[in-house]
């Protein structure tokens, strides 16, 4: 490959927010769009429809599901089975289209939306692992907000529908995962507090009424589904093996918190196995756990085809029928695909399954549509009827996007260089394969964007630029060192923007090594030690690198990683390298040297170290070895210190009478019952800790506070837990105080080998920071 020529971008009078807008691909001709929703009941239409109970919205929603199922023939109800559930025109019903996206932004993934020349994009928001590195549930919850309102506004002009498969609440818990980006990160807490944030932006109406949906969202990919395909292991045939404490510990949290605390409308089971059974056949993870003992409102739906994976790649049925009925059995009630459509009614004409597991089924579908309003008639008329193209990609939103990928960017490094002054920077080199992208930033399950700002441009408009790409792509099997090195050499601050793409991480696609690809680490060496001035690295990607060679080179003058900063990213990158945001991100998973995956296999599930093996755990709670970035990494350009006011030393659990542990020696206690409700920590069952956060720099900043605990060692505890975390903005010197309410029982236990919360006896340590504080729990 021959070597790159530099693009010289000078600063001319280019707007703050300098953007190139593409529509280039993935929308449809407006003239084929559809201009009016898809919606049943429409009684202005058909008048004859209003004597139907299921469209008559005076009665209550579920005598309008009961009305509904009981009109419907056998065949009409396995209709509405499957994702593209056919309509009933005798009945006023229209084909509805389930399968729609909203990742981080109206998607056009899946077949229920589209763009169009009515509306050409959707707002962009960062890819999920940047924005959960924001540690601010107000700005999940805005988000989803934004991406309803902009749902809705699509489904008002025919183009969108109401049910949305996101989001995506996994453990992040191997670095090799491709869709670790589409993640919250590796600890349970985030995740569910980003789960259900995100869902009660995307669902709660204005109306506050609980049993209405604004859309309605979907929590996948239940459960402990993390290997997409790694080294020819796949997740059509991968078999999870999980033991009962990672399970209840790591893996169920998000999904819990999505149901209980969110009130999800939708659970998605995943393609893999676990401990043997197919989730999307197991009565105990779907009847049991998710509508049993959560308690679901709305309805379980399959990944796409894993009904027919687990017949056809999976082989745990012998015949489609005996699949289709397992299933359905099993608490599934929406098959993506057409599996469900096609082998049904031959499942109960052979008796496999009845016909009231059929009605249980689409009722728990059509309670969801009810929910949406979509058997209310004319959408115009409703509450979001108003909606429309004009509330798309508003400036509004659009500065949203910008402002999360702000508050998500994590600086790792900085030896005093950043941030950059513009007064003193005369030329910059911007060199990288990342640096002039566009879609590289909205990562996958992506929508088109309002417009794009590349770091490149971000940059350009605050100074004058030369651009190399160095690589043709992020693959960067040829770099044209010598070009780059040259132009470095002649700058008064090189910006390298390196990293991955979906060409290195994506679904269907796990890494097998966390090095930079093909030759960028030798390009960001030989820049290091060729440039004039400082150097910036600038890190585009979901998963971590191991990058010690930069964290430990001295030329290097700082490091930023900005995830897939969405359309707006190269406006906060700028933004943060010019000092005109300081940055708060912190880092939602540990990054690991190369030799972490030397040793680990991805398919090992475990989470807790085993020393008879040399196995050494996973994630920052249990992971024993060394790190090259921790989880909760991040500096600022100011300097916050925390001091603690108030937090117990000891806390006494009263116990009855007649328990074991009044007369034995225990570890734990089980962390349910009256000691619960009885413990002494001078605020009953809860206390608060109180710490004093104070920005002592000469500039405003915005800081994450974590309370982090360790318990005592009994139960394979983890070694560090975060039991909270609040975002503050403070003013230069400015101090204010943060207080953290902890729940003996719920906060301080933890699972034991069968499942069980235990509330562990004896010296738990609380950390803030760097400081640490001793608390005795006893009878």
């Amino acid at each position: 490959m021959g070597s790159f020529s530099p693009l010289t971008w000078r600063n001319r009078a280019v707007p703050y927010s300098v953007s190139i807008i593409f529509f280039l691909c993935f929308f449809s001709d407006s003239s084929t769009a559809q201009t009016s929703p898809v919606f049943a009941c429409d009684v202005t239409g058909n008048p004859s429809l209003a004597a139907y109970g299921f469209c008559n919205t005076v009665l209550k929603i579920e005598y309008r599901v009961a009305d509904l199922v009981a009109r419907l023939t056998l065949q009409e109800k396995i209709g509405f089975l499957v994702s593209k559930a056919n309509g009933v025109t005798r009945l006023g019903i229209p084909t509805y289209e389930w399968w729609s996206e909203a990742l981080h932004g109206v998607s056009y993934v899946g077949p229920g939306t589209h763009f169009s020349g009515q509306v050409p994009g959707a707002t962009s928001f960062p890819q999920v692992i940047l924005t959960a590195a924001s540690f601010n549930v107000s700005l999940f919850q805005a988000i989803g907000k934004v991406v309803s309102t902009e749902a809705r506004a699509m489904y008002n002009v025919g183009l969108a529908g109401l049910t949305y498969w996101s989001p995506n609440v996994n453990i992040f818990r191997d670095p090799r995962w491709g869709r670790g980006q589409e993640t919250p990160g590796e600890d349970p807490l985030l995740s569910s507090k980003y789960a259900s944030g995100y869902v009660k932006g995307l669902q709660e109406t204005d109306g506050g009424d609980a049993n209405r949906l604004k859309v309605a969202a979907c929590c996948k990919h239940y459960t402990a589904y993390d290997v997409d395909n790694w080294k020819g292991v796949e997740r059509y045939n991968f078999n999870a093996v999980v033991n009962q404490q990672d399970m209840d510990d790591t893996y169920q949290p998000p999904f819990k918190s999505c149901v209980i605390d969110g009130n999800v409308a939708s659970v998605m089971c995943s393609y893999n196995q676990v401990n043997g059974k197919p989730t999307c056949a197991d009565p105990d993870l779907l009847s049991g756990v998710i509508r049993g003992e959560w308690k679901l409102n709305g309805y379980i739906v399959s990944d796409c085809d894993s009904v027919d994976v687990l017949y056809k790649n999976q082989h745990y049925t012998k015949t489609p029928a005996e699949a289709a009925a397992i299933s359905i059995n099993a608490g599934l009630d929406l098959n993506c695909g057409s599996f469900l459509g096609q082998h049904t009614e031959e499942a109960v004409k052979a008796g496999l399954v009845k016909e009231a597991a059929i009605d249980k089924a689409i009722s728990n579908n059509f309670l969801t549509l009810m929910r949406l309003g979509f058997f209310d008639g004319d959408p115009k008329k409703q509450m979001y009827g108003g909606l429309g193209p004009k509330d798309v990609c508003t400036p509004a939103n659009q500065e949203l996007a910008a402002e999360a990928a702000r508050q998500g960017i994590v600086l790792l490094k900085n030896n005093g260089c950043l941030p950059l002054s513009p007064k003193s920077i005369k030329t910059l080199a911007v060199i990288g394969p990342n640096a002039n992208v566009t879609k590289t930033m909205i990562g996958n399950y992506e929508g088109t964007p309002c417009k794009y700002t590349t770091p490149l441009q971000g940059l350009a408009a605050t100074v004058s630029t030369t651009y190399l790409p160095a690589c043709s792509n992020v693959a960067c099997a040829v770099a044209d060192i010598a070009s780059a090195t040259k132009l470095a050499a002649t700058a008064d601050a090189t910006v390298l923007v390196i990293g991955a793409d979906q060409s290195i991480e994506a679904e269907s696609r796990d890494r097998v090594d966390l090095n930079l690809p093909g030759k960028q680490q030798d390009l960001v060496t030989q820049v290091a030690k060729a440039a004039k001035g400082p150097v910036f690295l600038v890190i585009m990607s979901g998963g971590g690198f191991d990058i010690t060679f930069a964290k430990n080179e001295a030329k290097i003058a700082g490091i930023l990683w900005v995830g897939y900063p969405g359309e707006a990213g190269g406006l906060a990158i700028a933004d943060v390298i010019f000092g005109r945001y300081n940055p708060s991100g912190r880092l939602p998973m540990t990054w690991y040297p190369q030799s972490y995956v030397e040793k680990v296999p991805m398919t090992n599930m475990n989470m807790r170290p085993d020393k008879s093996n040399g196995y050494p755990g996973r994630t920052y709670r249990f992971y024993t070895g060394e790190t090259v970035y921790a989880f909760g990494d991040g500096l600022s350009y100011t300097k916050f210190s925390h001091s603690l006011i108030k937090a117990p030393k000891l806390v006494s659990l009263r116990l009855e009478e007649n328990h074991v542990c009044r007369s034995s020696e225990c570890q734990s206690l089980d962390a349910i019952g009256p000691h619960c409700e009885n413990a002494d920590s001078g605020n009953g069952s809860a206390f608060e800790v109180e710490v004093k956060v104070q920005n002592g720099g000469e500039r405003e900043g915005i800081h994450t506070v974590f309370l982090f605990t360790t318990p005592p060692d009994v139960h394979g505890s983890p070694r560090k837990h975060l039991l909270g975390f609040e975002k503050i903005r403070l003013g230069k010197m400015e101090e204010a105080v943060v207080r953290f309410k902890v729940e003996i029982c719920k906060d301080l236990s933890v699972v034991d080998e069968i499942g069980k919360r235990k509330i562990a006896l004896g010296k738990h340590l609380l950390h803030v920071g760097d400081l640490k504080h001793s608390l005795s729990i006893r009878i």
